[in-house]
């Protein structure tokens, strides 16, 4: 079964064909795609590989999580689906209702 790993902390001008090569020092790569900024098409700083195998993946763990790669520190882990992922709001933080509080009506004294 393929395993699909993420990868941060990639320099911007880290390829899809670069992260391929790299990745196989590991195994058999299925796929590699870099994530892209849509607006300028410019690398986002992490990409997503798919190793053939469970065991080639762990493999692939072991030898580039921390590593240095052209003066960057590689995060390389077990990528999660998005909806397991904590939600977060525009700041960083939980996400929260902004819309405050429902205000009063006209009082007479």
């Amino acid at each position: 079964m393929a395993q699909r790993l993420y990868v941060g902390s990639l320099p911007y001008t880290t390829t899809e064909d670069s992260l391929r090569d790299l990745f196989k020092e590991a195994g058999t790569v299925t796929s590699a795609s870099v994530v892209t900024d849509k607006m300028t098409g410019r690398s986002r700083g992490f990409a997503f590989v798919e190793m053939s195998s469970d065991e080639e993946a762990q493999k692939a763990i072991e030898m580039f999580n921390g590593k240095d790669y052209d003066g960057r520190r590689l995060v390389v882990n077990e990528a999660q689906p998005m909806n397991s992922r904590p939600r977060t709001g525009g700041f960083g933080g939980p996400r929260r209702d902004f819309r405050g509080g429902g205000g009063g009506g006209h009082r007479d004294f």
